[in-house]
């Protein structure tokens, strides 16, 4: 054989036992000791799929935008001290005014306006012009930084809680309220608390009116029901809808002393409750901080919270 047959039966048989360890290496695969990767499912063949932990509920009033509407205010700085017009609207998926709204609780419109360490609460209803700008009046007690809160139904859309910063320039001295059970408001009124919050899971909370010491047991109706309960989580004002139980005039719900609502809180921590009830024709407001169960609630009650400034109540919409 001649140098280039051998070379040709060289490379001939290097090729083919190439070509033998890769199909040896395919067939066998990875080393005994390597680990493999694990199954998708250890669950028997046909059992269902572990159920995962639904997410909890996110409250309203985070967003400005939201479902295509949109808060738009129109004053974001307001003077302390001083009464003045608040004025905003609401644009909808195509970026013009929206114009057209449900009735819910008596109202097309409910906005809370409170300072963002919720020393200064108030809820108004604001009146709408023609053009679909909403004005109301109101007095802030201090500067700060303020959180409003547009709770609506727009024609055709979803039921809607937007949230937008507005400023108060001026001195500002911020508070830590302490959790608390009993609360006062002027003319003798004491109101208190029953009841736990208990993340993820619909409670029970029973607020109690008493006058001078007597149980109120001819409250009036105040936006359909009762009472109007309103749960902004401390940190971040997330706004949790609070409905009441029954309906004045029902034959079944007693006008006091107790007011039940079914609350629902979507985390653990701690949330303010302001509670508009009405008597004698005024509508009064108390506050208080509640702890979710489990988390330091206090062994007993503390210091009766300061009225949380009910003078914002009727602005802008002529009474009850």
């Amino acid at each position: 054989m001649n140098t280039a047959a051998r070379l040709s039966a060289y490379g001939a048989a290097v090729v083919l036992l190439g070509a033998g360890a890769f199909a040896v290496g395919s067939t066998v695969g990875a080393p005994a000791d390597t680990p493999r990767p694990a199954a998708a499912s250890a669950a028997p063949a046909g059992a269902p799929a572990p159920a995962q932990p639904a997410a909890p509920a996110e409250p309203g009033g985070l967003a400005s935008s939201r479902n295509g509407y949109t808060l738009v205010p129109l004053t974001p700085t307001l003077p302390v001290a001083t009464p003045t017009e608040l004025a905003y609207r609401i644009t909808g998926p195509d970026g013009a005014p929206v114009t057209r709204f449900e009735v819910g609780h008596d109202k097309q419109m409910h906005l809370v306006l409170v300072r963002r360490d919720t020393a200064d609460f108030q809820h108004v209803h604001p009146v709408m012009s023609p053009d679909g700008t909403w004005r109301v009046p109101v007095t802030l007690a201090g500067g700060g930084s303020y959180r409003a809160f547009a709770d609506f139904v727009p024609t055709g859309g979803p039921a809607s809680t937007l949230g937008v910063d507005l400023s108060a320039p001026g001195r500002f001295a911020p508070v830590a309220p302490e959790p608390n059970r009993t609360a006062t408001a002027p003319g003798g009124y004491q109101v208190t608390l029953d009841g736990d919050l208990t993340p993820g899971r619909s409670s029970d909370l029973t607020l109690t009116v008493s006058r001078n010491g007597r149980p109120v047991t001819n409250l009036q109706p105040y936006l359909g029901a009762y009472g109007h309960l309103v749960a902004l989580r401390t940190g971040d004002l997330g706004y949790v809808h609070v409905h009441p139980d029954g309906t004045p005039g029902d034959g079944v719900t007693a006008p006091g002393p107790g007011i039940t609502f079914h609350t629902e809180v979507p985390s653990a921590g701690t949330y303010r409750l302001f509670l508009d009830f009405q008597h004698g024709g005024e509508v009064r407001t108390v506050q208080f901080t509640v702890p979710t169960a489990g988390a330091g609630s206090p062994a007993t009650p503390a210091t009766p919270a300061a009225p949380a400034g009910g003078h914002g109540h009727d602005a802008g919409e002529g009474g009850h």
